[in-house]
């Protein structure tokens, strides 16, 4: 059982690294890194659960209390990328060095 868990959370971990990899939209990339986080607590959670203690659960909340500070950081990044130039494309952060 704890198999079909694992293998789920691995499938939507390479979905969401290929979705960095092949999007150039930054709100779709924010988006595949949230599907990782969440795959990689689904892993967490699964394997607390197989080794009966509560360490995967606290580690999966402190996860998620990380993907929520980034979420909103993304998020006003995106707005702010979208105001200033009109688009989302990802090569719109080599005009931001200067």
């Amino acid at each position: 059982m704890i198999e079909h868990y694992l293998s789920l959370s691995v499938l939507l971990f390479c979905l969401g690294v290929l979705g960095v990899i092949s999007r150039r939209n930054v709100f779709v990339v924010f988006m595949s890194i949230e599907l990782m986080l969440n795959a990689a607590n689904l892993g967490f959670v699964a394997v607390a659960r197989l080794h009966q203690s509560m360490d995967g659960h606290v580690l999966a909340l402190m996860v998620m209390a990380v993907a929520a500070a980034e979420a909103a950081l993304a998020l006003a990044v995106v707005i702010l990328l979208h105001k200033h130039k009109g688009n989302l494309d990802t090569n719109i952060f080599s005009l931001l060095k200067g």
